[in-house]
């Protein structure tokens, strides 16, 4: 008898977790619009990337003196939402390069998402732009959420990205799970525990060793963090924790006051400063 209750027991917790597996996977969604619906010319293209997949994405040529900008979607998202960021960028002139990561979008799939998939669709991304010799001004991230995280990630393996702006970034991919576990009442252990423990083995790292905290100050890029201070899906204190651990000097922190996750872009001056960064980084002396 106490063996069947141990078995069942051990049976449920992995039922859970594997609940709690399929509850993270991201859903894939599709654009319904492209650039070209509000006159903007742009090149729909495919990016090799790792595991013989290809990304699908857009490339909006602007003036050969501006840096090259890659715009980086969050957690089952996909280039659509990078929309309002491509209207008002792409008539500053900046060259734009937009795409689904893997999982996402049309891009192909590949098993599951995570951020180091979508970091190593940013590295996939600036090997396309220097084949096409366009990261002779600089090469610049915006990345939001996740792709925010993925970006920092990033810049810290790769000196060819010059500077890095974030959206509602974490610090640790696990520090947020744990909470949006929390907030649903599902007890650290033993199941928060061993889902943590299968996705780190999974990815083949561990969250500490990935967390963009840890790396943010290997990387040689200068780092804007913008973060809405009623933000409830990446609370405020991972902004905190990023700009306390980033290079001082070459790093700054703003917060939005009565902005949240994903409508940052909507508060006054904001592209302006995103532009006053990438052409002149005095936003960081500020």
């Amino acid at each position: 008898m106490l063996y069947l209750l141990f078995f069942t027991s051990i049976a449920v917790i992995f039922i859970i977790v594997a609940f709690l597996l399929r509850a993270f996977r991201n859903p894939v969604r599709v654009h319904d619009k492209t650039p070209k619906d509000s006159g903007i010319p742009c090149e729909e293209i495919s990016i090799p990337t790792k595991n013989n997949k290809e990304l699908y994405g857009w490339w909006i040529e602007g003036k050969v003196t501006k840096p090259v900008l890659i715009l980086i979607h969050g957690w089952g998202r996909n280039v659509g939402k990078m929309m309002p960021y491509i209207k008002n960028l792409q008539p500053k002139d900046y060259n734009l390069l937009i795409f689904d990561s893997r999982n996402h979008g049309h891009s192909d799939p590949d098993d599951y998402s995570s951020m180091l998939k979508f970091a190593e669709d940013i590295k996939a991304s600036v090997d396309f732009l220097e084949n096409r010799k366009a990261t002779q001004n600089g090469v610049g991230l915006i990345g939001l959420s996740i792709g925010g995280g993925a970006s920092i990630y990033a810049a810290a393996h790769d000196p060819r990205i010059d500077s890095v702006i974030t959206v509602g970034a974490f610090a640790n991919p696990a520090h947020v799970m744990r909470k949006q576990l929390a907030d649903r009442h599902i007890p650290y252990y033993p199941f928060v525990w061993l889902l943590f423990k299968f996705i780190e083995l999974r990815i083949g790292a561990k969250f500490s060793e990935i967390a963009p905290a840890n790396n943010v100050a290997k990387a040689k890029a200068r780092f804007l963090f913008i973060h809405g201070k009623k933000d409830n899906v990446v609370p405020l204190e991972q902004g905190k924790l990023l700009i306390k651990s980033a290079n001082p000097g070459k790093s700054k922190l703003i917060v939005y006051e009565t902005k949240a996750h994903s409508n940052c872009h909507f508060e006054k001056g904001f592209w302006e400063t995103i532009d006053d960064f990438f052409m002149t980084g005095s936003t960081l002396k500020h």
